[in-house]
């Protein structure tokens, strides 16, 4: 489950569409989770990027789990995780 996997690393995390775009752009991303209860126009730029980058794009059901997955208490539409 992408929510588990959210949680183990957690340290490595980007939450937002704003901050995954700037460290996909920086080659520092290994994959994203998108929520598909989002807005399309919202992800639309990062599932176009991660793409383009070839960077594993998986889709979870909820922005609320997204964000709960990642320690927040609002829900969160991207979250990228950091290379190693």
């Amino acid at each position: 489950m992408p929510y588990e996997k959210i949680t183990q690393v957690q340290s490595r995390i980007i939450v937002g569409t704003k901050q995954s775009l700037k460290a996909m752009k920086q080659n520092e991303v290994s994959e994203v989770f998108v929520a598909s209860d989002a807005d399309r126009h919202v992800t639309q730029q990062v599932i176009d990027l991660a793409e383009e980058l070839n960077i594993p794009c998986e889709y979870v059901d909820s922005m609320k789990k997204l964000g709960e997955a990642c320690g927040i208490e609002v829900g969160a539409s991207v979250v990228a995780v950091k290379k190693v």
